[in-house]
């Protein structure tokens, strides 16, 4: 008999691989084995594997929606062991849920990210569709309802909080005092500077991560993240801004958003280095 852990809780138990294990439980809750993914210590497996103690298994039915504690187990089962439990704890902002900030919430959703602050003033317009996060239902509704809205659908057990506000010189100290890490994903240059300049006063512990050139369509290699200065930090080529003959466009702005949510992602597992 060994121990080992099956969707989140310790058991003991007489199998000696996964295969077994997986026909016994299956065969306790009356499934086929044909309708589950068998995972492994983070990876997915289609051959059987022998058990070791405090080995980590997690059995999910295929299309059947769980409880928050096997949610939990079967989304981290999926991360490099150890790193959801530290995001499931994090707390990120997000300024700005256009092209850049859409893309980054869903992103950090799906690692499992535990506090989401989406800030955003605008409304969802058929524009948005060409880059965003939003679908033909979410026209016309507040990009922070719309967009709280798919997360639910994503992770229904993390907390999300909501401000349909223009962050300014004046709030930006109190809109994001509480939190750890705030990506900085507007569309306009000026506010991007008012961001950039002003929150290192009121918050210096905070991290930025920013983003600047991600127009058009040129090589995705040249989007590169880099460390400005002492918790700043930046994603892009720094040099294709959008403009006549220069628009937005899905991809580039997917890879630059990508950036961002893989160096918050970085930040909140203690990595400095871009």
């Amino acid at each position: 008999m060994i121990k080992v852990t099956l969707n989140g809780k310790k058991i003991e138990t007489n199998s000696n691989s996964i295969f077994q294990l997986a026909n016994e439980f299956i065969e306790e809750n009356n499934h086929c084995t044909k309708d589950h993914v068998l995972i492994l210590n983070g990876f997915q497996v289609s051959d059987d594997f022998k058990l070791n103690p405090n080995d980590k298994v997690v059995i999910i039915k295929k299309g059947a929606m769980v409880n928050e504690e096997e949610f939990e187990s079967m989304v981290s089962a999926r991360s490099t062991p150890g790193v959801y439990n530290v995001l499931k704890n994090s707390k990120v902002a997000i300024a700005g849920l256009g092209g850049l900030g859409s893309n980054v919430a869903i992103m950090l959703s799906r690692v499992g990210v535990g506090n989401l602050l989406l800030v955003d003033f605008d409304i969802v317009e058929p524009s948005n569709l060409n880059r965003q996060q939003y679908l033909i239902k979410d026209l016309g509704k507040y990009k922070t309802d719309a967009l709280k809205e798919t997360i639910s659908q994503i992770n229904p057990f993390i907390n999300v909080e909501i401000r349909t506000i223009k962050v300014s010189e004046n709030n930006l100290g109190k809109l994001f005092k509480d939190y750890d890490i705030v990506c900085e994903a507007f569309d306009n240059a000026d506010q991007k500077a008012m961001l950039i300049n002003n929150l290192p006063l009121k918050l210096p512990n905070v991290k930025i991560v920013s983003a600047s050139g991600l127009a058009g369509f040129e090589s995705s290699n040249s989007i590169q993240t880099k460390k400005l200065m002492n918790n700043i930090y930046i994603c892009g080529d720094l040099e294709n801004e959008a403009k006549p003959f220069n628009g937005l466009m899905a991809p580039r702005v997917t890879v630059c958003a990508s950036h961002q949510a893989n160096m918050v992602l970085r930040l909140l597992l203690g990595i400095d280095d871009p």
